[in-house]
């Protein structure tokens, strides 16, 4: 079987890398290896990376290298090994793109046409990937999120699509606090600022980041509302020393802090507008590490210009964010790059599940993280 990883998982650590490919590739029946945009996982492409990965995989069990394209600067990086039918197939087109978000859809094509099995990061699977990978059977998106994936195209192929749920959530739930205690303290510029204890912060969407984001919000003090219609157990929110409110305009009418954790769907796509906003208390702060998708950008500005207490921060930058900085200066913050899971043990984490989910998944049918139909005998 041949695996392709597109843009997966960021891990500059050696050890770390080391233990992902072990993962992959030992104790299982897969054959070959598929990788693409090979600096996400070891930094910034040069000679000494491509070097240290030769090392690291022979370590591993000889591998056979072949690049996808004339860019390997140095001769050395190209020497070939083949022992025990292992195959690495080392794409390095990617290097050179600025957008970490879109795939090169010409290399990427060539990495796909023989994978079985896809682990993927930010980089969208759209239905032309799909289609250029005739035998692929699963795509595994590392993280919580996986609106970067086709499932309907998946899931007409037969086609498993799975996330890796709650391997990323600390680092988000952390982000989450820090944007609060750095938009409550001016941005860190001169002046009086406030603390956050005492203050009520809003939970909408009780899931692992949610759950992590109201722990935390106690530990320093605060009060906890939350809303998830998903989650009919109140005994879920009264461990957590939570108070379940029953709809979402009494929970941001309550809150001085909203923290959004709702994911991109139909139903919540640009659901957060105008009239939520407005119906916050004086001085109220919309929190977004979730999904751009899901704010009314028009109904936001509005709302941020009739009343000029209002802050927004968010770790998904919204279309129009100059335009939102330029009027509401530090009323509003939204991070260069989404953040909320870029650090070593959310990286990890995501990587090591992806690949055991990938390895489970070919072997034993396990599908337990599976967000799309269950594929059909379709191939």
């Amino acid at each position: 079987m041949t695996l392709g990883s597109i843009n997966c998982w960021h891990i500059a650590n050696k050890l770390n890398l080391r233990k992902v490919l072990e993962d992959i590739l030992l104790g299982h029946t897969t054959k070959r290896l598929a990788l693409s945009n090979l600096d996400r996982l070891t930094g910034r492409l040069n000679n000494l990376n491509i070097l240290n990965l030769i090392t690291w995989t022979k370590a591993l069990g000889e591998v056979f290298l072949r690049p996808f394209a004339d860019v390997l600067p140095t001769p050395e990086a190209t020497e070939l090994w083949v022992v025990q039918g292992w195959e690495w197939k080392l794409n390095i087109n990617l290097w050179l793109s600025t957008s970490w978000d879109t795939i090169v859809v010409e290399a990427n094509n060539a990495a796909v046409a023989d994978v079985d099995g896809m682990i993927v990061r930010s980089d969208k699977v759209t239905a032309e990937v799909i289609e250029a990978a005739p035998q692929l059977k699963i795509v595994v998106r590392a993280g919580a999120g996986y609106d970067n994936v086709d499932l309907e195209a998946a899931s007409a192929k037969g086609i498993a699509v799975m996330n890796t749920p709650g391997q990323n959530s600390n680092a988000v739930a952390e982000l989450a606090l820090a944007m609060m205690i750095y938009i409550s303290r001016n941005r860190f510029t001169p002046g009086t600022g406030f603390e956050l204890q005492g203050k009520t912060v809003g939970i909408h969407a009780y899931g692992n980041v949610g759950r992590l984001v109201a722990r935390k919000a106690k530990a320093l003090g605060m009060n906890v509302l939350a809303y998830d219609p998903f989650v009919t157990d109140r005994a879920l929110f009264e461990n957590d020393g939570v108070e379940p409110v029953g709809s979402v305009e009494e929970l941001y009418a309550g809150s001085d802090f909203l923290s959004l954790h709702i994911p991109a769907t139909a139903q919540t796509k640009k659901s957060i507008g105008y009239k939520l906003v407005m119906s916050m208390p004086k001085g109220a702060t919309l929190v977004n590490t979730a999904r751009k998708e899901v704010i009314d950008e028009v109904g936001l500005e509005a709302a941020m210009t009739e009343r000029t207490d209002l802050k927004y921060i968010t770790d998904v930058a919204p279309d129009d964010a100059a335009t939102m900085s330029a009027l509401f200066g530090n009323r509003f913050f939204a991070t260069p790059k989404k953040m909320g899971a870029e650090t070593a043990e959310a990286n990890i984490n995501a990587g090591l599940a992806a690949a055991r989910q990938l390895v489970g998944y070919l072997e034993r049918g396990e599908d337990k993280f599976q967000v799309n139909k269950k594929p059909c005998n379709c191939k």
